[in-house]
């Protein structure tokens, strides 16, 4: 970040970037928390997940009141007016990182306590473990200015679509085989899109954060895993 000769303008946008480093702090933790429910089968602490989703709302709403007001102020140009503009669309993926989050922890209170097995939930853990390092990647790309990790989160970005696939396979198999098995299976496969489509959004940050840096946008196609034939539709 370049320094300003009027110091006010340095603590504005430090405020706008604090902001965004909260979200992004409650986001990371949603999701922890979120899993950990399905998990334990803990419906106090999906609940709170729940809830929570008001502060990301609140703060996305501060963020994008902070930013008109610094445009409105300060008439910002190249890098600047990046930044702010890129803080804007940061912030709103960020609430819907917490939104899909939400949708998983609404899930934990309906399903049965017994659950498919540990191999579909430990695939659900190691998926929401590849999203929160996306997640946690691309804020440090932004806190440390630097577009190549930013680069990097999105490079990689067909791992998480990879193991959706896989589990989306496995999940049949089980509706297939037990036909009792179908409700807390497709309450599973929601949850692992859930997530998948949390780590799409922590590739859009990438892509912000590349373009606030170099001014540029990353070049080609964002890398994915061929997921035609495992389509579900997101609860968006």
């Amino acid at each position: 970040m370049t320094q300003h000769i009027v110091h006010s303008y340095d603590q504005e946008l430090g405020q706008l970037s604090g902001r965004i480093t909260r979200m992004g702090g409650l986001a990371e933790a949603m999701l922890v928390d979120s899993v950990d429910a399905l998990i334990r089968h803990d419906v106090t602490k999906a609940r709170s997940v729940v809830e929570r989703d008001l502060q990301l709302d609140t703060l996305q709403h501060e963020v994008e009141e902070h930013a008109v007001l610094l445009i409105a102020r300060r008439q910002p140009m190249a890098n600047d007016l990046r930044q702010i503009m890129g803080a804007i669309r940061i912030a709103g993926d960020l609430e819907r990182i917490g939104d899909l989050v939400k949708n998983v922890a609404k899930r934990v209170p309906v399903m049965e306590d017994r659950f498919l097995g540990m191999r579909s939930l430990s695939g659900i853990q190691h998926m929401a473990h590849l999203v929160l390092g996306q997640i946690k990647s691309v804020l440090d790309s932004l806190s440390q200015n630097n577009a190549e990790l930013a680069r990097h989160v999105w490079l990689h970005d067909g791992e998480v679509d990879t193991l959706n696939n896989s589990l989306f396979r496995e999940l049949l198999t089980y509706m297939m085989e037990d036909p009792r098995s179908i409700t807390s299976a497709t309450h599973l496969l929601f949850i692992a899109k859930n997530i998948e489509r949390a780590g799409d959004h922590a590739t859009n940050i990438a892509e912000t954060v590349y373009f606030i840096e170099t001014g540029q946008q990353l070049n080609g196609q964002r890398p994915k895993a061929d997921s035609t034939a495992f389509a579900l539709p997101s609860q968006d």
